[in-house]
C-alpha cells in the first residue's frame, strides 16, 4: 500500500499518473483540510474535492478546481441578485458540496468523503486530515486575512509576514495508514499550507519515521511551480528551494525528487537526505505524470 500526502494542485497532477501505474485500491490519500470553510451556505473542502474529482476523472484540469465541463447557472443568478460568490462554484460541484454538507451533519467529514468517493466509483481511500474544523490566518502588510480572501480576493498579492493555523486532531485511520504503508509519498503541494498542517497532526511525524518517505519538491530553482508557496516560505525564513523543502521534512525523509534544473543542489541535498532523485518534475501531460509516478515507485526499496 502507498499513502500520499496531498494538497489541491501539484499532488493531484501526480495522482493522475499514480493511478495509472498503481492499483487504485492500493492507494490511500491523506488530504489537507486547513482551508475548509462555509461559502454560500455549503461546506467547501477544496483540496478534498479536487482529489475526489481527480480520482473520478472529473477534474477541471485547466484550473485544478471544480468539475470539467460544469455550468455556472446558480453562480450567475446569485451575481444578478447582488450576492456574488467569493468562490465561483459550478452547478455539479455545488451539488457535491450540498450533499457533503448534509452528510457531515450526520456522520462527520471523513465518513461523508468515504460515501462520496464510493458514489463516484473511486477505489482508493481518501481521508481528510481531520474531522475538526481548522483555521488559517495569513498575516500580511495589509492586515490579517482569511486564506481565501488572500488567495482569491487579493490574488495572493499582499506581502506575507507570517501565518498561523489551528491545531486539530488527526482523523481516524491516518496514523495506521502511514505505519502500514510500503511507502509514503509527499506530493508537490505547497509545503507550508498544504503539507505542514498534515505533519503537525499528533503522531504523524513519529509515524513517518517508521516508514519510507519520498517527497517531490514543488520548488524549482527559487520559485514554486504554481501557487504562493514561495511567499509563505519567505515569510517563515525558509530557503525557497528544494533544499528548503528538504529541511522541512529532514527528520523523516528518505528520498527527495527534484527537477533536472536543480541538479546543482544535489550535493547540498545529500547532506540533508540519504537519496536524491533527479528527473523531470514538470507535469504538462499524462505521459509526464506517469513517468514521474513510475520513477517514484521504482525508487521505493
Amino acid at each position: 500500500m502507498i499513502t500520499v500526502l496531498s494538497g489541491g494542485t501539484g499532488t493531484p497532477k501526480l495522482l493522475q499518473g499514480l493511478k495509472e501505474i498503481v492499483d487504485p485500491k492500493d492507494l490511500t490519500i491523506i488530504v489537507n483540510t486547513l482551508e475548509n470553510n462555509y461559502f454560500s451556505g455549503v461546506y467547501v473542502s477544496a483540496d478534498v474535492d479536487t482529489v475526489l474529482y481527480t480520482m473520478a476523472d472529473m477534474i477541471n484540469d485547466e484550473f485544478w478546481y471544480g468539475v470539467k465541463g460544469d455550468t455556472f447557472i446558480t453562480n450567475q443568478r446569485l451575481e444578478e441578485l447582488g450576492c456574488p460568490e467569493l468562490l465561483r462554484i459550478g452547478d455539479i460541484d455545488r451539488a457535491t458540496k450540498i450533499q457533503k454538507t448534509q452528510l457531515m451533519e450526520k456522520y462527520g467529514l471523513s465518513k461523508a468523503v468515504e460515501i462520496q468517493a464510493g458514489n463516484m466509483g473511486i477505489e482508493s481511500r481518501i481521508i481528510p486530515m481531520s474531522d475538526e474544523q481548522s483555521d488559517i490566518k495569513i498575516i500580511t502588510d495589509i492586515g490579517e486575512l482569511e486564506f481565501h480572501d488572500f488567495l482569491i480576493k487579493h490574488h495572493a498579492q499582499p506581502e506575507v509576514l507570517d501565518l498561523k493555523f489551528s491545531n486539530v486532531s488527526p482523523a481516524e485511520g491516518i496514523i495506521d495508514s502511514i505505519r502500514n504503508s510500503q511507502a509514503v509519498i509527499i506530493g508537490p503541494s505547497n509545503p507550508i499550507t498544504s503539507i505542514s498542517p498534515i505533519l503537525s497532526l499528533e503522531g504523524v511525524r513519529d509515524a513517518l519515521k517508521e516508514t519510507y518517505v519520498v517527497a517531490v519538491s514543488p520548488i524549482i530553482g527559487s520559485d514554486s511551480v504554481s501557487g504562493p508557496a514561495s511567499k509563505f516560505m519567505n515569510a517563515l525564513d525558509i530557503d525557497v528551494s528544494s533544499v528548503g523543502v528538504a529541511s522541512l521534512y529532514e527528520d523523516f525523509l528518505d528520498n527527495i525528487v527534484i527537477d533536472c534544473k536543480d541538479y546543482d543542489k544535489k550535493s547540498q541535498l545529500n547532506q540533508i537526505v540519504n537519496k536524491v532523485t533527479v528527473t523531470n518534475t514538470i507535469m504538462n501531460n499524462l505521459g509526464d505524470k506517469k513517468n514521474l509516478a513510475q520513477i517514484i515507485i521504482d525508487s521505493i526499496p
